[in-house]
């Protein structure tokens, strides 16, 4: 039972990081592949991250060893900083992006116009 529950978690997630390598290679300009690129993988990374955190749940709970809660914690802990840092960074670098002068492509209002 275990097996597929992670399975699924794996499958999950290995599907949104797939997802966010086709949308790297196939959006046109820098906004929509930085979307791409930290929605899929934030969502993808979540699922394999929560995988590890059943395995070592349900490790722990057979053996009761503390390792295995400590790698749930740790686990838990990339998931909390992963959430908080990766908008962030896909944020700085759209700006960056807009800050150099470069467009969105078809873009025929552009609000930011001299205001950056």
């Amino acid at each position: 039972m275990i097996e597929w529950l992670l399975l699924l978690l794996l499958a999950i997630g290995v599907g949104f990081n797939l997802l966010a390598s086709v949308g790297i290679l196939r959006f046109p300009d820098v906004y929509t592949r930085i979307h791409a690129s930290t929605k899929c993988t934030t969502f993808g990374t979540i699922f394999i991250v929560l995988s590890a955190i059943v395995y070592s749940i349900y490790n722990w709970r057979l053996s009761h060893e503390t390792a295995w809660i400590t790698m749930g914690i740790h686990s838990a802990l990339v998931v909390i900083f992963l959430v908080l840092t990766n908008p962030v960074g896909a944020h700085a670098l759209g700006r960056a992006a807009r800050k150099s002068g470069i467009r969105p492509y078809g873009a025929v209002i552009d609000e930011l116009e001299g205001r950056l």
